[in-house]
């Protein structure tokens, strides 16, 4: 490396570190602060953001220009773009976040031991959050209202796509902040675009508590694989819908062309179907011209080919493929047996459904498809935070441990233990 490369190494890591120590001093003061104040900078950050939402859409449509100079996908642009009502979207999210209830202090279990002593699990911060994600900018504000109301600092890295959009948005937060006499650094912009200053974030390891990405496979990966900073793991979403042999045919198409057509830009989008075959000739001459209709590509097996000309031959690759387009993989199996098969080896384990009429069949397919979320005559859509109440959501975790599903407050939560004694020691 030549001195001119480490002195800005130095340079990039020494910002980011020192963005870290700030949010660490916030996070104390954040800790113990009561649900009423942080509803109160809430409501407060809400406002900031509609106040100042014509300064923010105009950063945004510069964003939108560079994206689009740079040949970006619409479906990229479309997670990109702001206008009056998604700002509108992202205040009335924090006003929904403080109405929830504040999950620090809450007692997860509690009892009173046989030498006397109290002992309580009780809800407590994580400290310091550091959100690494690809170019929704609503993400900004979602994150930085749920950190705050779980009594987190928030240290924001989005992609250099969405540059000017988040630093308007936090802009606004910020200002929101300081007004209402919380600390300012309790949510940061993490600093520098190279690369180098995500991977300073990534091993800020005793100054950042938990890392959570959000993006594509790539992102997530990268994360998990070089962060010394311990990873809440979000992941892709490549949902299949199921439709039994058992299925109501009128609701099979319902909500297999909401779960794709929706809206195809987002995770919780179908990407593929799966048909019985004793459905095959009730439902996918249909379907098929309904999501032609739709302007849908479709991307099918042999058997599903023999039902429409235009059916594009499905690869390997589309098994197993996050299109956020509108694309559809398709298949004909024999069994439930065989979409529980072919789910679990190319599924991303975030939301898969079924259609069907029996009991029996949703109870198997519940208890053997292994994902974050299993829906039974409903659309994919569904498996979001504000949609199962939790208000806004920091994202769709697919891992194992901790949090699984999307992530509300009570996620964004650790734990520690309150023993209470009246001299007791220990024989």
């Amino acid at each position: 490396m030549t001195g001119h490369a480490s002195d800005a190494h130095s340079s990039d890591q020494d910002a980011v570190l020192d963005t870290a120590r700030r949010a660490r001093e916030a996070a104390v003061d954040l800790a113990i602060r009561s649900r009423a104040d942080k509803d109160a900078v809430l409501q407060a950050m809400a406002e900031a953001l509609e106040s100042q939402a014509p300064d923010i859409v105009k950063a945004n449509a510069g964003d939108i220009e560079r994206a689009r100079a740079a040949g970006t996908s619409d479906a990229i642009i479309d997670r990109l773009r702001l206008d009056d009502t998604r700002v509108r979207g992202m205040a009335d999210g924090l006003r929904q976040v403080a109405q929830l209830t504040d999950p620090v202090g809450e007692v997860v279990r509690g009892y009173t031991l046989p030498n006397g002593l109290e002992l309580r699990q009780v809800r407590v911060p994580f400290g310091v959050v550091g959100i690494i994600y690809e170019a929704r900018p609503n993400v900004t504000a979602d994150a930085a209202g749920l950190c705050v109301k779980s009594g987190n600092a928030v240290l924001l890295r989005g992609s250099s796509s969405a540059r000017e959009s988040n630093a308007a948005i936090v802009a606004a937060l910020r200002d929101a902040l300081a007004a209402k006499g919380f600390p300012a650094d309790a949510i940061q912009l993490v600093p520098g675009e190279s690369h180098d200053s995500v991977k300073h974030l990534m091993r800020a390891r005793g100054l950042v508590d938990v890392l959570i990405p959000r993006g594509g496979a790539s992102l997530i990966r990268s994360v998990v694989e070089q962060s010394t900073v311990p990873v809440i793991e979000t992941g892709v979403g490549n949902c299949h819908v199921y439709v039994d042999s058992d299925a109501d045919i009128e609701m099979a198409l319902s909500i297999l062309l909401n779960a794709k057509t929706q809206r195809p830009s987002v995770c919780n989008a179908a990407e593929t179907v799966l048909v019985h075959r004793d459905a095959a000739d009730a439902f996918l001459p249909r379907a098929l011209a309904a999501l032609r209709e739709a302007g849908v590509t479709v991307h099918g097996d042999e058997r599903v080919q023999a039902y429409a000309d235009d059916v594009v031959a499905a690869t390997n690759e589309d098994w197993t493929t996050e299109y956020l387009s509108l694309d559809l993989a398709a298949a004909v199996v024999d069994s439930l047996d065989d979409a529980v098969r072919h789910i679990r080896r190319h599924g991303s384990g975030h939301t898969d459904a079924i259609i069907t009429r029996s009991q029996a069949a949703s109870r198997r397919f519940v208890q053997a498809v292994d994902s974050a979320a299993v829906v039974v005559n409903a659309s994919t859509r569904f498996t979001d935070g504000g949609e199962f109440g939790f208000g806004a959501e920091i994202g769709i975790s697919t891992q194992k441990l901790h949090a699984r599903g999307p992530m509300g407050l009570p996620e964004m939560t650790s734990t520690k233990y309150v023993v209470v004694g009246e001299g007791q020691i220990r024989t």
